[in-house]
Order: C-alpha cells, then sequence, then structure tokens
C-alpha cells in the first residue's frame, strides 16, 4: 500500500538539517541555561543566539521573542494578558479563526466580562475590512485578533492592512500567524501589529515550541509565573534542543523560501487543475483555489457525493494510506462539522464530505495522482 502524507497544515516532517542540529545539542549542551557554570553558560550563549537569529526574519529586536511551547500558548499569552493588564474591553475576532482564539476569547468574556464582537465574512471566508472599521470606530479599548492565515481554507488575510487600521482607532492586534511563519516574509518593523503567534512544528521543526513576538514596551505581563526565564514573560526551564530545532527550522525556510514556495506553489497548481479536469463538479472551499489571496500550502475540497456515503470517505482514504484531515488537527476525532465551513458554507455543501490536502517540499505530483485517482474512484463508485 502506498504511503501518501497530505497533513502538512497539521504538522510537518523534521528536516534532516534539524534533526542533525537537534542531536549535537542533546548530546553536547544539556545544561540549564539558568545555570551560572559553563554549562549553563553554554545553553545560555545558544539560547540567546537563536533569539537574535529568529528576531533577525523579522526585523525585530531580541528582546521582543518570547519562547513558548508553541502557538496556542502564545495565543493565550497575548489575548488573556491583554485583558488582564492592559484594560482591553472589547475583543473583535472572526467566526473563523482557530479555537485557540475563539475558546480563549470565549473564557475571557466569562472571566472578565469582556464583549466580543465578530466581523463579518464573505461567502468565501474573506475579511469585510469595511465592517471591522465600523467595528473599530465605536470600539472602547479593543483588541483586535484575526489570523494571517486560515488553517482550514487558507485565506490570506492583509495583515498590514489590518494593523494600520487598528493603529488608527488606537486599538491592540493580535495575530495567530501559527500558518505563515516560515512559508511568508513578515517585516514587523512596517506592520504595526502588537502580537504575533508561531510554532515551529508547522515549517518542518519540532513538536513542542513556538514563541510569541511582543512589541517591546506593550505592558504585558506573564501568565506562567516562577523563575525569570523569557524576561520574566514565561517561567519553566527553556527547551534548548527545541529551540535550536526551530532556529535552524526557520533558518532553512527562509534560505530556501523562494524555490521552495514555487515548488509547492506547482503541486497545489497541478492537484487543482487536475481535480477540475477528473472531477468537475467538485468544490473548493472558502478562496482555497485562489491561487494569489490563498496560501500556496493547501487546499480544502467539498465531493460531489451522496450525504449518506460521506462518512465513509476519511475511512476510506485512510484505507488507501493518505494522510489528510477533514479541519484542524485539533478537531481530529470529533464527530461536529469544522466551525469554519460551517461559517461559510450552504447547507446543502455543509451535509457534503470536505477534506484539507495540506502540502510540503517532501511531497510528490506522482503522490498527488495517487490521490486524485483514488478520490475519482470513490465518487463514481
Amino acid at each position: 500500500m502506498k504511503s501518501v502524507y497530505l497533513d502538512n497544515a497539521a504538522t510537518t516532517a523534521l528536516r534532516p538539517q534539524v534533526i542533525d542540529r537537534m542531536t549535537e545539542v542533546l548530546k553536547e549542551n544539556f545544561g540549564n541555561a539558568s545555570s551560572t557554570h559553563s554549562f549553563g553558560r553554554s545553553s545560555k550563549a545558544l539560547l540567546e543566539q537563536c533569539r537574535k537569529n529568529i528576531a533577525s526574519y523579522f526585523n525585530v529586536s531580541a528582546g521582543e521573542i518570547v519562547f513558548t511551547s508553541g502557538g496556542t500558548e502564545a495565543d493565550n499569552l497575548a489575548l488573556r494578558s491583554a485583558v488582564r493588564d492592559l484594560g482591553v474591553k472589547e475583543i473583535i475576532i472572526s467566526r473563523i479563526e482557530h479555537h485557540a482564539v475563539l475558546h480563549t476569547a470565549e473564557q475571557l468574556h466569562n472571566e472578565y466580562g469582556v464583549s466580543i464582537y465578530f466581523v463579518e465574512v464573505d461567502i468565501n471566508g474573506f475579511i469585510n475590512y469595511v465592517h471591522l472599521e465600523e467595528l473599530l470606530k465605536r470600539s472602547e479599548k479593543a483588541l483586535v485578533s484575526l489570523m494571517h492565515i486560515n488553517n482550514e481554507i487558507g485565506n490570506i488575510l492583509d495583515i498590514e492592512k489590518v494593523a494600520n487600521l487598528c493603529e488608527s482607532y488606537g486599538a491592540l492586534f493580535h495575530s495567530d500567524t501559527v500558518q505563515s511563519i516560515g512559508h511568508f516574509k513578515l517585516d514587523l518593523d512596517k506592520i504595526p501589529v502588537g502580537f504575533l503567534a508561531a510554532s515551529a512544528h508547522k515549517f518542518h521543526g519540532p513538536k513542542g515550541v513556538g514563541f510569541c513576538f511582543i512589541r517591546k514596551e506593550s505592558g504585558l505581563k506573564p501568565l506562567i509565573f516562577g523563575g525569570e526565564q523569557e524576561r520574566g514573560y514565561r517561567a519553566g526551564t527553556e527547551s534548548i534542543h527545541n529551540i535550536v530545532g526551530m532556529d535552524e527550522a526557520l533558518r532553512q525556510a527562509y534560505k530556501n523560501l523562494e524555490k521552495e514556495h514555487k515548488y509547492v506553489l506547482g503541486l497545489k497548481s497541478y492537484f487543482i487543475e487536475r481535480l477540475q479536469h477528473i472531477i468537475p463538479s467538485i468544490g473548493f472551499n472558502g478562496g482555497c483555489d485562489d491561487l494569489q489571496n490563498s496560501t500556496y500550502t493547501l487546499v480544502n475540497i467539498c465531493l460531489p457525493i451522496a450525504p449518506e456515503k460521506a462518512p465513509m470517505l476519511q475511512f476510506q482514504l485512510d484505507l488507501k494510506g493518505i494522510a489528510c484531515s477533514k479541519g484542524s488537527a485539533c478537531q481530529s476525532g470529533s464527530s461536529q462539522q469544522s466551525h469554519v465551513l460551517t461559517a461559510i458554507l450552504n447547507a446543502d455543501d455543509l451535509v457534503k464530505p470536505s477534506v484539507r490536502f495540506s502540502f510540503s517540499i517532501f511531497n510528490t505530483k506522482e503522490e498527488l495522482d495517487y490521490v486524485i485517482d483514488v478520490l475519482n474512484e470513490f465518487v463514481n463508485s
């Protein structure tokens, strides 16, 4: 049986260079970065060099990079601290945000009584910027949290436009950039965003590590208390091998970005064209078939089959060795429909099976041909 991994939006395989670098550090740099002896100083030097390296990719200072366990923690740090410490009274989000933002906002409403407002999205899942500005005009000390790239349908937010709107109306701006860091360049010296979340395992780095960008002098305070690690923002002994792995993964991603972007975009274009030819009545959810306004890393398709047959699709794909997902990996195993698709699809399309396929540099056109043949067989059987 073939084995095809097309769930890279959920997690990615480690690059060989990352594995080599992490293995080296695990062997040689096991010291606690807070210790003052030579073993600790060696780990501390590595830690701070990684921080400087990562900051340089986004044109920010090293002190604005705070290492976390991943994107979810970074989202929580920004949102919860903004409400608790910065006087935020309103949170403006969309209904297609990641649950790390949606559920955190809901909890903040329950705990602190903050008001939650939802900016409108169109039938393809794109943010209504006019409505966002209307919300900002009548807001009182607001925090806007909108993801740069939607993890299910791939839509790209005009992050600079939103950041400038927020700045104009005195609102704080946080963006979940988990699906874009390592795949797109962001110059944060030119984009007035206050907080960003990133996760290493989305760009061929290790799981369990990420970072939060916190604009200097933001006034944000920690959520996790203990030692003075991460300049007091995030207590706890740093995972040096994971941080070094993330640094190496990001270095490789941006070093090879142009070549790899072209390659993966070619896979996506090929996949869309062949699907449209083989299964003409196929649907593409959100703006994922818009190559200019969606990420080059994924497509989300809606298959034209009877509702009673739909529950078997994921099972059949798995039997054929094809790894993909019906939505966010965080919803895996849930019987509920994707909240993203529920927000944008009509009732007829919602009962049809939708599947997200996400690509990486390790995929090939031959793999895509196999997947398309399996889909075609399922649709026409």
